[in-house]
């Protein structure tokens, strides 16, 4: 049965599309200096905007790539309007028609905010791409779901709190996350730029790790339209930018006895050596690492083996160079 498992777990792996490799040859330097040209160009008109992001470029994904990137660099997430979203979500839980009643409302604020001052939600940085996207005729949606995250929706999906894009470039669809490119929230309230190019027409495997869809077709994999949600290991930014896609073990929480090999496994879309993997615990500020066997590097999937010699529940998180790409919860019995 494990076996089977196994197996199973590298086929879907397998079966995903690379996304952004699928434009390998194209260089995006001319679009992505084109967005840096027009910095902090006015939202007022964004036919304006829009001609101007991509009128000397010459193919869609450029043009999308300028689109994208200039959204990025030039709106910052809004914690209040995120809070109040938040509070709102809570309030309205069980009168969905109350609650759609005040989001009605809460948009005209909302878009008045994002064009005067450049700050905005999920919501926004969405439409906004969208918008742009339908100026320079290029076929975008706006896709709705759970965003997941050491916070929120981590055991089950409680909380329907995210936007993103979807964009049909050369007669084929990529998912791509303008928010969470942007920049993170520091202690939830202070928004730190910094553009993060891994949420950039995602392999939708990684993509699918903390985005998931309300409508299953934007998985974009037909092996993920199938499947039930599992609580996975958590991921984080650095996870995107380092394409780091876990496999094994396959939930977040995992229960094992003591001195039994539990086996991670991942898959890196990117060349990466060995002796940059670490498995580790965090005390204090400190990041203590375990010592880890039988690491193996073959076709992009990496495997170690670690054994737990005392009984407990141990966080661990899988590191790569200095960042943290994945967290589990062991149980050792």
């Amino acid at each position: 049965m494990k076996n089977w498992f196994v197996i199973f777990l590298v086929v879907l792996i397998n079966s995903s599309n690379a996304q952004v490799s699928d434009f390998k040859n194209i260089d995006f330097t001319k679009a992505d200096n084109t967005a840096k040209l027009y910095k902090g160009h006015s939202l007022e008109k964004l036919s304006v905007l829009a001609h101007k992001l991509t009128f000397n470029l010459t193919t869609d994904v450029e043009k999308f790539r300028a689109i994208y990137t200039w959204v990025c660099t030039n709106i910052k997430g809004d914690s209040n309007q995120h809070n109040k979203v938040s509070r709102a979500r809570k309030k309205f839980k069980n009168d969905s028609l109350s609650y759609v009643e005040w989001n009605n409302h809460f948009k005209k604020i909302a878009f008045k905010k994002l064009r005067n001052q450049k700050k905005t939600m999920c919501t926004g940085y969405a439409y906004l791409i969208k918008e742009l996207c339908f100026i320079a005729d290029i076929e975008c949606i706006i896709v709705d779901g759970y965003g997941r995250s050491f916070e929120t929706n981590v055991e089950k999906l409680e909380n329907l709190n995210h936007s993103w894009n979807a964009v049909k470039l050369d007669n084929k669809w990529y998912v791509c996350d303008a928010t969470w490119s942007s920049g993170y929230m520091m202690n939830k309230s202070f928004f730190i730029s910094d553009y993060n190019d891994g949420y950039f027409l995602t392999d939708p495997i990684l993509f699918a790790k903390n985005h998931i869809p309300l409508q299953k077709k934007w998985f974009l994999n037909d092996t993920l339209k199938t499947m039930k949600f599992v609580a996975e290991p958590i991921v984080y930014g650095e996870t995107f930018e380092h394409k780091i896609i876990p496999i094994g073990p396959k939930k977040l929480n995992t229960t094992i006895t003591k001195n039994e090999d539990i086996t991670f496994q991942f898959k890196s879309l990117n060349e990466i050596a060995t002796s940059t993997i670490s498995l580790v615990q965090i005390s204090g500020t400190d990041k203590i690492p375990y010592k880890i066997h039988d690491v193996i590097n073959k076709n992009e999937i990496i495997t170690f083996k670690y054994s737990f010699k005392h009984k407990g529940l141990y966080d661990v998180h899988l590191k790569i160079k200095n960042d943290i790409v994945a967290t589990y919860s062991i149980k050792v019995i």
